[in-house]
């Protein structure tokens, strides 16, 4: 099948690529700043505001995954006008440019963060994918954009009867991951002989999704079962900001623990089912924390790739 990856050459999109091309996909990787990871794919430059530039990039392609988007919450909360325009709409031009071109599918990138918005009913239970939201709750600027995004996603089919899927990602890890994220700056601080720094008493938990294991769910998310679907591809496991540390002091220990005060506005870490994943594509992570920090420490040494955001 001919795919076309928007943002394919950042930290998820370029494994996404790597996980098409191996599948035996034709790939189209278009990106606003080009950096060829992948031999066997095609790259383009486009930028996603620019519709007719990205247009063009898309023609030809049968699915389209829609990854390009402002990602680090830090930067969206600095730009918040850039960043509602690379992710509303910019996923307003991937969609039209999806709807002229032809596309059969538009996978949409979401996000965990979305089920910080899920109406409160008092419970424990995991949360589905069929949780209501409150608008209301959207807290930070980075989940609105991308609940704005899936309700764009939702209206095209209506409007237009465009297919989708939508992919709501668990928190990821792993090789090309951005210096920013927290077991990137564990591993690196432990390398450089650094103190490591815990937000607040670090017992906040996420169930982090080893990268290459998010790709994977890509190429099964071809799957007709995965069509108008909304699904969350999030970890099995909760691992808490501690239990990182712990991890790296594993692997490069001895290390320094400091703790600051928590991070404002930050993920919850609300339970979140995954078990559809599981039903419709018959997906669940198979790489276990340790393993991941250990390929990520490994990657870091080879030193052969450069780190992409």
């Amino acid at each position: 099948m001919r795919t076309v990856v928007t943002g394919g050459c950042g930290f998820i999109g370029s494994h996404v690529v790597d996980a098409l091309v191996e599948a035996g996909h034709e790939v189209v990787v278009v990106d606003n700043t080009i950096s060829k990871l992948n031999p066997a794919a095609e790259y383009r430059q486009a930028d996603i505001l620019d519709l007719a530039q990205l247009t063009g990039a898309l023609d030809g392609g049968e699915v389209v995954f829609h990854l390009a988007a402002a990602a680090d919450v830090n930067e969206v909360a600095a730009d918040p006008v850039r960043a509602l325009r690379l992710n509303v709409e910019g996923t307003g031009n991937a969609l039209e440019a999806a709807r002229q071109t032809g596309m059969n599918r538009f996978v949409l990138a979401s996000t965990v963060w979305v089920y910080g918005a899920a109406h409160a009913d008092g419970g424990d239970a995991e949360l589905t994918e069929d949780v209501p939201f409150d608008l209301r709750r959207s807290g930070h600027l980075y989940v609105a954009t991308k609940l704005a995004a899936e309700m764009a996603v939702q209206s095209y089919r209506e409007l237009y009867g465009q297919h989708f899927t939508i992919l709501r990602y668990g928190i990821p890890y792993g090789p090309r991951m951005r210096d920013a994220l927290v077991v990137a700056k564990f591993v690196q601080a432990a390398l450089a002989g650094q103190p490591i720094t815990i937000a607040g008493e670090g017992r906040q938990t996420r169930n982090y999704v080893y990268v290459r294991d998010l790709a994977a769910a890509h190429v099964l998310a071809l799957s007709p079962t995965a069509e108008d679907e909304t699904i969350a591809l999030e970890g099995t496991t909760p691992i808490s900001v501690r239990q990182i540390a712990d991890t790296v002091d594993g692997l490069l220990g001895p290390i320094t623990v400091q703790q600051v005060p928590a991070r404002a506005a930050d993920y919850d870490g609300t339970r979140i089912s995954n078990a559809k994943a599981k039903r419709l594509l018959g997906w669940s992570p198979t790489t276990g924390f340790t393993e991941g920090v250990r390929r990520y420490v490994e990657w870091l040494r080879a030193g052969q790739e450069r780190r992409v955001g």
